[in-house]
């Protein structure tokens, strides 16, 4: 979830200390401070759902997940908030603030975030050394997208729909998509229903 440009410029130390005293979240990339949005429902439901499968099996294997109001720290001047960030590295283990080695990062898409989840918040993700997935869900439609990891600069694409298992390979795990989405209302695909019902003459 993103929102709002500041007009403000801090250092990152100045941007740590302002925020603690604000009612809503706010990132920092390199001096800019941009201030969150609220999701909608299924987007909520989204992040919810994941959490709840995967929290189980990391949690038996020492790693840590965390949702939404953590904070990210990609460089020492880009802190992003994650809708879910998984972290394995001993380092993390007694965080209090910040997450700074994690495993997996997802975002769950909505038409607002999708471009710099997509975009400039990929490429700051992927300096992460100990980051090994990246995974984008939609909050309208049944598609998971994930970002793998592969030798040198390369990362490997694979993409998931209705009817097909999840591979979460950063933390061995696999799930059917309609897990990740249960109980949600998916606008999109609802549209598309409607639109194609044949209406009596």
């Amino acid at each position: 979830m993103i929102a709002n440009s500041s007009p403000a410029h801090f250092t990152a130390e100045e941007y740590l200390e302002w925020e603690l005293q604000q009612d809503v979240r706010y990132e920092y990339i390199e001096g800019e401070v941009v201030a969150m949005t609220g999701g909608t429902i299924p987007h909520n439901d989204v992040a919810l759902n994941v959490y709840r499968a995967l929290y189980p099996h990391v949690r038996s294997r020492g790693c840590r997940t965390n949702v939404a109001d953590v904070k990210v720290q990609v460089t020492p001047t880009v802190y992003f908030y994650a809708d879910l960030v998984i972290s394995c590295d001993e380092r993390d283990c007694n965080a209090i603030k910040l997450i700074r080695y994690p495993k997996l990062i997802v975002e769950v898409l909505s038409p607002s975030t999708e471009a710099d989840d997509r975009g400039r918040k990929f490429s700051y993700y992927r300096s992460l050394e100990t980051l090994q997935e990246y995974v984008l869900i939609d909050s309208e439609q049944m598609n998971v997208e994930c970002f793998r990891r592969g030798e040198g600069k390369l990362w490997l694409y694979t993409p998931y729909t209705t009817g097909e298992i999840i591979s979460w390979e950063s933390i061995e795990y696999s799930c059917a998509i309609e897990q990740i989405y249960e109980d949600v209302q998916l606008t999109l695909q609802l549209t598309q229903e409607i639109e194609n019902i044949d209406l009596p003459n």
